[in-house]
């Protein structure tokens, strides 16, 4: 009974740091996705999807299955922070970078057509804080702040702003992306629409 308590615990460790590594990919996914979109062609139209998915679900797999084979081989604490550098450095890095040159695009853009808009400023400063969820920037604030080297107060803060911002992330981008999206309310109220006159 004991062996498989800890066999499930393992395999909770193993599938929290895959869930973990998957949501960090995935932001990677909407940057590189959203990136297309305005720059222009990064892949050619027929296999980006498949490049997406490979991206999100299976990058997390090509150093999770290393460490779950090491742990299992070799209980031994070092091995978490060899995790830690694709989960925390990698894909908020390149997000980052992704991000500085989107917004440079959107402010190139709303500087052309600053006649149409006289509140270019306010738009880019809208357009910041709604990026900065869905790509995930709040990460790179403690990217070199890991568990091990936090202590006392400085600690406390990072683990408040980690939780509160991780927990809140999803909700925040199904609000904006989605819930305050024109078309999708649009949609919603046809739905509801055709619900009502059904029923």
């Amino acid at each position: 009974l004991l062996w498989q308590a800890a066999l499930g615990c393992r395999a909770a460790q193993v599938l929290m740091q895959y869930c973990i590594l998957a949501n960090h990919y995935w932001f990677l996914v909407e940057a590189v996705y959203l990136y297309k979109l305005l720059i222009g062609a990064v892949f050619s139209e027929k296999n980006y999807y498949r490049l997406y998915l490979y991206l999100g679900w299976g990058t997390p797999l090509v150093f999770v299955v290393p460490w779950m084979t090491a742990k299992y081989l070799k209980e031994n604490a070092e091995w978490g922070a060899w995790l830690c550098v694709p989960r925390c450095c990698l894909p908020p890095q390149i997000n980052l970078l992704i991000f500085m040159r989107i917004l440079k695009v959107i402010l190139a853009k709303l500087r052309a057509n600053q006649k149409g808009y006289a509140d270019y400023k306010l738009r880019l400063a809208k357009a910041t804080l709604t990026l900065i969820p869905l790509f995930g920037i709040h990460e790179v604030v403690f990217i070199f702040a890991t568990d091990e080297q936090t202590t006392g107060i400085l600690r406390y803060i990072k683990v408040f702003f980690t939780l509160f911002l991780n927990s809140f992330q999803g909700f925040l981008v199904a609000v904006l992306y989605c819930f305050a999206n024109k078309e999708v309310k649009s949609e919603m109220k046809k739905k509801w629409q055709l619900w009502k006159l059904d029923h």
